[in-house]
């Protein structure tokens, strides 16, 4: 039987496309011919997943502005926060949360980015 198997892209308006392309690049090394590309063959972690979660109001995009957020897996939250600080990035918080460590971010045109890496496999 035919199924989904993992999240395609996420796709959206930008004021500025090839300058919030040129931001992903510069601040997050991200980088394709279409925008950013998160190659899965790049994940080594046990079982990694992506989600798609929902919310009965937007108190965990804001301060995004734009209705959603974009949670990115990391390898090493700790290290790869310090990259963005080193790159003047404000970073907007980070939590542990036991089956993952986070921070958060915002991208131009009020996206909030969510950092994510995975410390335990899905049940």
């Amino acid at each position: 039987m035919a199924k989904i198997t993992g999240l395609g892209g996420i796709f959206y308006t930008a004021a500025d496309p090839a300058a919030t392309r040129q931001w992903y690049k510069d601040i997050l090394g991200l980088d394709g011919e279409y925008g950013p590309l998160l190659p899965w063959s790049e994940e080594t972690g046990d079982k990694p997943y992506s989600l798609i979660s929902h919310f009965a109001d937007d108190s965990y995009i804001k301060p995004g502005t734009r209705g959603f957020i974009i949670n990115l897996r990391v390898d090493d939250l700790d290290g790869f926060v310090a990259q963005l600080v080193g790159k003047g990035v404000d970073i907007l918080g980070q939590s542990d949360e036991g089956y993952g460590t986070f921070a958060w971010i915002m991208a131009p045109d009020g996206v909030k980015i969510e950092l994510w890496q995975q410390m335990t496999a899905p049940d």
